[in-house]
């Protein structure tokens, strides 16, 4: 496919998709990754408590191949996010920023010990070569049922505002980590009612005895529409054996809202850039 031609430096975010919740994004010269997941199709992604899920895709780009790394979100510490690819092959001094629950084990277990904890509304700033991403985490919820919650990893959204180093962000961009919908995440948009873009995990993750883990395409729909921002990017759908809820059933559930025109459709393996700035009209490469 055709590239773009006009890159200004910090006037685009750059978004390659390379598969389940694992994003590249560029903004100037500054680039971060989130939820690392490098296995290939037919690996197991190990989920706790003896649970395996196998990857139906390959991911657009392996490991190996991934550019110099400013940091790492990663929004808990499951198998699908955080892999043994990952562990064995990322740069140990890249910064990584996800819960505490993560970071203590990130830096105690797998040496990576430029690890933050961010609590919930904390947050940390990262810079290189005259850009800044302001990393704020989010409320998140991976279960409904309390007991299930206890049992399973605590998540983290992000709110990732990139912009010059001193000045206003130029994007804001939004990523859901692994929630479910629930009334906490209202906050959300009290607090960043700016948000230009949304990057959603749904998938609708069922567990075992029937526990949906993840959004499914109504949740993932609702939450658009509570957060009201003027462009959505889907992800984390059809990469595992426990996603059982299709792109389809979002893509229609966001129709039937009113919502359809705000979706960017950017498959696996594909870069969508989203310039700054009200009205923008992503492209799709």
């Amino acid at each position: 496919m055709p590239q773009p031609t006009d890159h200004h430096t910090g006037d685009a975010i750059d978004i390659h998709f390379i598969g389940n919740a694992t994003v590249l994004l560029s903004y100037g010269p500054l680039t971060l990754l989130t939820d690392p997941n490098f296995l290939h199709r037919g690996q197991h992604a190990y989920l706790g408590y003896g649970l395996l899920s196998r990857r139906l895709t390959e991911p657009a780009l392996d490991v190996h191949e991934l550019p110099r790394l400013d940091g790492i979100v990663l929004s808990h510490l499951h198998g699908d996010h955080w892999d043994r690819r990952a562990r064995r092959h990322l740069d140990h001094t890249v910064p990584i920023l996800t819960t505490p629950h993560a970071a203590r084990r990130l830096r105690t277990v797998h040496g990576f010990h430029r690890t933050a904890g961010l609590r919930t509304w904390k947050a940390l700033t990262l810079q290189h070569e005259g850009a800044q991403v302001t990393v704020t985490a989010l409320p998140a919820r991976h279960a409904g049922h309390p007991v299930l919650r206890r049992l399973l990893p605590p998540v983290m959204g992000s709110m990732l505002e990139f912009g010059p180093v001193g000045r206003a962000p130029h994007m804001r961009l939004y990523v859901s980590g692994d929630t479910l919908l629930y009334d906490g995440l209202d906050e959300i948009a009290r607090r960043f009612p700016a948000a230009d873009l949304a990057v959603l995990h749904l998938g609708g993750t069922t567990l075992p005895g029937g526990f949906v883990v993840t959004m499914d395409g109504a949740q993932g729909a609702e939450l658009a529409r509570r957060l009201d921002p003027p462009l959505v990017l889907p992800v984390h759908y059809g990469d595992y054996t426990v996603m059982r809820s299709p792109l389809s059933a979002f893509l229609a559930e966001a129709d039937g809202i009113g919502l359809g025109e705000r979706i960017i459709h950017c498959r696996h393996g594909e870069h969508v850039r989203v310039p700054c700035g009200p009205r923008a009209v992503p492209e799709v490469y």
